[in-house]
């Protein structure tokens, strides 16, 4: 009830009638797996850099139809996070403004759920950028693997889980994609996406 209205206020309070589709009824077993590349780790002042979005349609992750962004950033690359993403000024130096690829993106989203690893950080760095705008932020369904695979495989038994990117892949038995590019990742959590949940098909 509580999500109920929550998305009834975000609606009315959207200032572009454009991304009204956000609040439409999902594709029914549609969901979008996404990952960012960041100027830094605290989603507080972060900007981004690379956006990726893979959708998943059924038990498919559907590569072909993936949209892929580099944004031009409003704030400076941290040095510290070039090591980690490979992405220096002038790489991403001739990217989109921050609002043109944000339309892009919720164009390409719509209102199906969100997949991700540790999507809270991505979305609160989108948000930020989304809230002045367009007065309200996602208001699509978060999927977190993280969370999925914490659920599966807690117990009293068991009470600490390894929920590294690395644990999880070698405990689902799934490949190992470059990390920390956006397309990879994105890729990556819709096959974790798609391991926990087979069983519940």
């Amino acid at each position: 009830m509580l999500a109920a209205l929550h998305r009834t206020l975000q609606r009315r309070r959207l200032r572009d009638p454009r991304f009204a589709t956000l609040f439409d009824p999902p594709a029914p077993g549609e969901c979008v797996s996404l990952d960012c590349e960041t100027t830094s780790l605290d989603p507080r002042s972060a900007g981004l850099l690379t956006i990726a979005a893979v959708p998943v349609r059924g038990r498919r992750i559907v590569l072909s139809e993936k949209l892929e962004l580099t944004l031009r950033p409003e704030t400076a690359i941290d040095p510290a996070t070039v090591a980690v993403h490979r992405l220096r000024e002038q790489d991403v130096a001739g990217g989109l403004p921050v609002r043109d690829a944000l339309a892009q993106l919720l164009d390409f989203i719509g209102s199906r759920p969100l997949i991700g690893y540790y999507l809270e950080f991505d979305l609160a760095v989108i948000n930020r950028q989304l809230k002045p705008w367009l007065g309200i932020t996602l208001p699509n369904r978060q999927i977190d693997v993280s969370r999925l695979y914490y659920d599966r495989h807690v117990s009293a038994y068991r009470p600490d889980v390894d929920l590294s990117l690395d644990a999880m892949l070698d405990t689902l038995k799934l490949p190992r994609w470059p990390r920390h590019d956006a397309l990879a990742d994105a890729a990556t959590a819709a096959l974790i996406y798609l391991k926990l949940t087979e069983s519940r098909r």
